[in-house]
């Protein structure tokens, strides 16, 4: 199992990317890199591409409202191009607070518009001909009736480093699992809970499946959760509360939170009400100590060696085939010691 994890920059990128380059030394294999309203995430990643030296360097997510598909497509391809093969695009559709509050641009038809991007990126790195498309969102060149009509078709100037770059999507209801089942080289899940995922995702990953591409490889599912390896360290666990919280309890609006229908379709019903009622009213301690303690022993990896192993067994079992975790630790080399353990026990699973 390849071991990734998503790349904090709160204390700036440079810190953050020193970090990944002592991780990579550990054993990482793949970094996510955040944009949300922050820095933006390319900066980043051509960073820690100059800085690093066999990590995949991924999106975790770059929107697909705020960049024309085009220009998704010649980013990715710079990216792959100065990293020399090293680079995932991870794409997801954020959320109306984000594309309406910080881009200023209409929040629609997210599936649709995940598919065209997909579609024209792949068109675009293959590179066979000039790009047209006619889809229901995006239609390139722009019509004539649309524009000023002196529009016309063009080939991205450079060849790509490859013909075709990896495609991460983060998605979480059933309709775009299925798409991302169908479409996408990864999926990138959010609160993968391993005993419980085939009861939220499992049929929309198997019909993704059935109509996915034979030549295409199967889907690379990331899941895993927090990480720190030894005894005694069962209290950890808590400080994914927090996270945890935020997104089931504050993250959208109430009647369309999907973190908290995942947490129902867990058999967590009573408790995300119970969160989602907390955080709105501003009692954040409370709706984070409403989090099921079963809840977070089954979605880290946080213990002992064996504890460790077990989970490690039962994510695979449950079709994870690479790990997403963060690294828990006060400085930074505990949280690399913790990714070098880490590895040395996937190899023993």
């Amino acid at each position: 199992m390849k071991i990734s994890t998503l790349m904090s920059y709160a204390h700036g990128f440079r810190g953050a990317t020193q970090e990944v380059v002592e991780l990579e030394k550990a054993g990482l294999d793949v970094v996510w890199v955040p944009e949300a309203y922050s820095f933006d995430a390319v900066s980043a990643m051509g960073y820690i591409a100059a800085k690093t030296d066999r990590v995949t360097i991924a999106s975790g997510i770059l929107n697909i409202y705020s960049r024309t598909p085009a220009l998704m497509a010649m980013t990715a391809a710079g990216l792959d191009e100065i990293s020399e093969g090293r680079f995932m695009l991870g794409l997801g559709a954020s959320g109306p607070q984000v594309i309406e509050g910080f881009h200023g641009v209409p929040y629609d038809a997210p599936m649709t518009r995940i598919r065209e991007v997909v579609e024209i990126c792949r068109k675009v790195w293959l590179r066979e001909e000039k790009l047209n498309f006619d889809g229901k969102k995006y239609q390139v060149p722009l019509p004539a009736d649309q524009g000023t009509g002196l529009g016309k078709a063009l080939k991205i100037i450079n060849h790509p480093y490859r013909e075709e770059i990896p495609v991460a999507l983060a998605t979480l209801g059933e309709k775009s699992v299925e798409m991302t089942a169908e479409i996408a080289d990864a999926w990138l899940p959010a609160f993968f809970m391993a005993e419980g995922a085939a009861a939220v995702w499992g049929d929309a990953l198997k019909k993704g499946a059935a109509k996915r591409d034979p030549g295409r490889p199967p889907l690379d599912i990331y899941a895993g959760g927090a990480v720190a390896i030894g005894e005694g360290l069962e209290s950890y666990r808590d400080m994914s509360r927090s996270g945890i919280a935020l997104y089931v309890g504050g993250m959208g609006a109430k009647e369309k939170n999907f973190y908290n229908q995942v947490f129902r379709k867990y058999g967590y019903e009573q408790e995300a009400e119970t969160i989602q009622e907390l955080y709105l009213a501003g009692r954040k301690s409370e709706a984070e100590a409403a989090i099921p303690q079963s809840y977070l022993d089954a979605t880290s990896l946080v213990g002992s060696e064996g504890f460790v192993k077990d989970r490690l067994a039962s994510l695979k079992e449950h079709g994870v085939t690479s790990l997403n975790v963060s690294f828990l630790g006060t400085t930074s080399e505990e949280r690399v010691r913790n990714c070098d353990q880490l590895k040395n026990l996937i190899e023993k699973v």
